[in-house]
């Protein structure tokens, strides 16, 4: 009886020890699980503080009611886009400008658009020939970002506040 009572009295101390170590694993389970959900949280309101922060540098953040908003739409623009090698590529698009009829510039050059409709066809033109197709398909929203920019250097101004785009075509 000796012998096997020492076998019983290490399989329960084996058993004993197994339910200290699963114990022990569930409580730091719990601690860590926790502090795992905080640390996801406190990067999701990074991630949403940054975000936010790089739509007012875009100008995204700014509001104008339709009230105030003038749209001056552009003819068809078919521009060749960089192939770098092979075959030429064409994108086809219709664009307009929306325009803040309160905002710095528009009463210098919002009612006489048209006039410079040339230097901003050429102002997009150069913009989007510089990308490639995919470039284009990859981030349509970050040309336009690129096109606002642009035509808001040509003015010196952001009475020109949105580029829309649309009926757009590869070939």
């Amino acid at each position: 009886m000796g012998v096997e009572m020492k076998k019983n009295m290490l399989t329960v101390l084996i058993l004993a020890l197994l339910l200290v170590n699963i114990v022990l694993t569930s409580v730091l389970m719990v601690g860590v699980m926790g502090t795992n959900k905080k640390t996801a949280d406190l990067v999701d309101n990074i991630a949403t503080v940054l975000n936010l922060q790089l739509a007012e540098e875009n100008g995204e953040a700014q509001q104008v009611s339709l009230e105030d908003t003038v749209v001056y739409n552009l003819t068809t623009m078919t521009i060749p886009l960089n192939s770098g090698e092979g075959v030429q590529r064409y994108i086809q698009f219709d664009a307009a400008l929306s325009m803040n009829t309160k905002g710095d510039g528009y009463d210098t050059y919002g009612e006489t658009i048209a006039d410079r409709e040339s230097l901003i066809k050429d102002t997009i033109t150069s913009v989007v020939s510089a990308r490639t197709e995919d470039e284009c398909r990859a981030d349509l929203e970050g040309l336009k970002a690129e096109i606002l920019q642009a035509i808001q250097d040509l003015f010196q101004s952001d009475f020109i506040y949105q580029v829309a785009i649309s009926e757009v075509k590869f070939g």
